[in-house]
């Protein structure tokens, strides 16, 4: 079996890229639906200061405070972080797909999607591989819509879906409603990678 591309997490200039981006459409997402600063912060359940020093990129919010906000919103993740793909891609190479980690000020706990699909508004599905290095974690539990299934490809982690932990190596797959409370961690000493599809896309 081929080795996991060990990708370098994006860089500090990366991460203020997607954190700009970020802040643009989600200004952009909340004046289209006429909302202000305050009703949108009410609505996901954070404070307006924050709000507006992530809409202005000098802030990154938590996993769980970006699916308040999608939400709210009527859009996914997706779209907050990439430009619209050409709908007529359908080979994505090698070294040539994205790889963005969620919350800048989070990577210390080495978590990053390396997308499989490029968000666009013509999939059904979303896939990544979740990057996971020594002692990462998600933040969470998070819930949301849909139906998730991944495939372990490499090292060790600790699934907990519904307050239920399961352990998964190499090889393990797994699937559940993506409604049910879920969250992982590299339970392992090395860098795990989990090959993760789950719709309608969210991320």
């Amino acid at each position: 079996m081929n080795k996991i591309d060990r990708r370098r997490p994006e860089s500090e200039t990366d991460a203020t890229v997607n954190a700009a981006r970020l802040g643009t459409r989600l200004r952009l997402a909340r004046q289209t639906r006429g909302m202000t600063l305050k009703t949108l912060a009410a609505a996901a359940k954070c404070s307006e200061s924050l709000l507006s020093k992530i809409e202005n990129g000098k802030a990154s919010p938590s996993l769980p405070m970006l699916h308040r906000l999608v939400e709210v919103l009527d859009t996914n993740i997706g779209w907050m972080f990439e430009q619209v793909d050409d709908d007529e891609a359908i080979v994505f190479r090698a070294g040539a797909r994205p790889l963005i980690a969620l919350d800048a000020l989070r990577r210390g706990e080495g978590i990053s999607l390396e997308r499989i699909i490029p968000y666009s508004p013509g999939h059904l599905l979303q896939c990544n591989i979740h990057h996971i290095e020594a002692e990462g974690s998600s933040e969470g539990p998070i819930q949301h819509a849909g139906e998730e299934v991944g495939y372990v490809l490499a090292g060790r982690i600790e699934l907990i879906v519904d307050g239920k932990s399961h352990a998964l190596a190499t090889g393990d797959a797994f699937v559940f409603r993506s409604e049910l409370p879920h969250h992982y961690r590299n339970i392992g000493k090395e860098r795990a990678s989990i090959f993760w599809v789950n719709t309608p896309a969210t991320f």
